[in-house]
């Protein structure tokens, strides 16, 4: 992918869109606790720098203090998950599938896979990581 690629997205209803600009991080999907309860499943998101991604509609997220470490965002409107922000990070966390389509992203890696549903298995043959992976910024009890 190009760095200077333009991506799109927004919630389910609308109110809140972001495109950002320049390359992605590869799609992580997260399997802790946290992301299965809010999602009902598990996160699967990139990221990109800050200055990298503009939002529409700002005031229609509310971020929620998930950890003294990091906070997520979502819709208001509609409850659509959307970013995850590390206190410490430069990038924010986008879910991939907020991304209009086609995105061109791919999941590489699974981590929290310790915290995973009782009622899956992970069978995509990609790496697993019991918690977060090497170089990965997370937000850890």
């Amino acid at each position: 992918m190009s760095d200077t690629q333009i991506r799109t997205g927004h919630c389910n209803c609308g109110a809140v869109r972001f495109r950002t600009t320049g390359p992605l991080r590869e799609v992580v999907a997260c399997h802790c606790s946290q992301c299965r309860r809010q999602s009902g499943l598990y996160f699967a998101a990139t990221n990109v720098a800050d200055e990298n991604i503009e939002i529409e509609g700002g005031e229609n997220i509310t971020w929620y203090q998930a950890s003294e470490f990091a906070k997520r965002g979502f819709c208001r409107t509609c409850g659509s998950a959307l970013f995850w922000k590390h206190q410490d990070d430069a990038h924010i966390s986008v879910l991939a599938g907020a991304f209009d389509a086609p995105s061109g992203l791919t999941i590489t890696k699974h981590i929290f896979c310790a915290d995973k549903g009782d009622f899956y298995e992970i069978t995509d043959g990609l790496p697993q990581y019991e918690k977060g992976s090497e170089g990965l910024l997370v937000a850890e009890d």
